[in-house]
């Protein structure tokens, strides 16, 4: 069924060209001149079924959307992963939850928890993949927030951090006393530009990921991972409150 099409406005005297409209859905259209061959050769991640216009600046301006609109996207764990290969500068992660179900079915999770001296796998997939990545001069960095008594879940990553930096990352750790005012929910932030938002169900097992790409809520977390950074310590540097558990 053809869309409903609402005429917003144009920059043209008479020949209905650069124009905007609005869909039935709440999305825009935009009619204007076909971009050159040389500026399409330009653009990333152009599909088979895409093409762009050139419009000027005052169409948008006038006749665009004034109204900041929150933006969730879904993104499946596979094309997740691939982000951190398509990066271009910083991924940053915000590392809040007291334990990872996920780290708790592996065997070096096994080793620490019998009291054991943990043996890292340097050579594994993932930690290849971040050498190379932080050799093309890529930065990887986390800060781990951590309870004064730390939780076992906690104090692992603590050991872990070895791994991380061992590969290539930068991880910095951050007491929960002095973490007030940080987004309470784990996150990537990509190239200050893109947010990873992580969200986990009550047995700590990772469900969902969202994209957020609308620049004033990225600025948010942009502003939150300078605050963390600004406070946290290196983690070779952190004397854990062992955990009682």
């Amino acid at each position: 069924m053809a869309r409903a099409l609402r005429y917003v406005g144009t920059n043209s005297g008479n020949n209905g060209c650069p124009t905007l409209y609005e869909t039935d859905a709440g999305d825009y259209l935009v009619q204007g001149t076909q971009a050159a061959a040389d500026d399409l050769a330009q653009l990333r991640h152009l599909a088979d079924d895409e093409n762009a216009v050139t419009v000027p600046r005052a169409l948008l301006a006038n006749f665009g959307p004034k109204e900041t609109i929150p933006t969730r996207e879904p993104i499946s764990f596979a094309d997740f992963d691939g982000m951190f290969t398509t990066f271009q500068h910083t991924a940053w992660r915000l590392e809040t939850r007291r334990r990872y179900a996920s780290d708790e079915t592996t065997d070096t999770y096994a080793q620490f928890a019998r009291g054991e001296a943990v043996h890292w796998d340097l050579d594994d997939a993932w930690s290849a993949e971040r050498r190379e990545q932080a050799a093309l001069g890529k930065r990887f960095e986390r800060v781990r927030i951590v309870d004064e008594p730390a939780t076992p879940g906690q104090l692992y990553l603590l050991d872990n951090a070895r791994r991380n930096t061992a590969v290539g990352e930068e991880i910095r750790v951050l007491p929960r006393a002095v973490a007030e005012g940080l987004p309470a929910e784990d996150f990537w932030l990509f190239d200050s530009r893109v947010v990873a938002r992580l969200a986990f169900d009550e047995d700590d097992n990772l469900t969902d990921i969202d994209l957020i790409t609308n620049p004033v809520e990225v600025l948010t977390y942009c502003q939150a991972r300078d605050a963390a950074w600004h406070h946290a310590i290196p983690f070779d540097q952190y004397q854990a409150v062992p955990s009682e558990e």
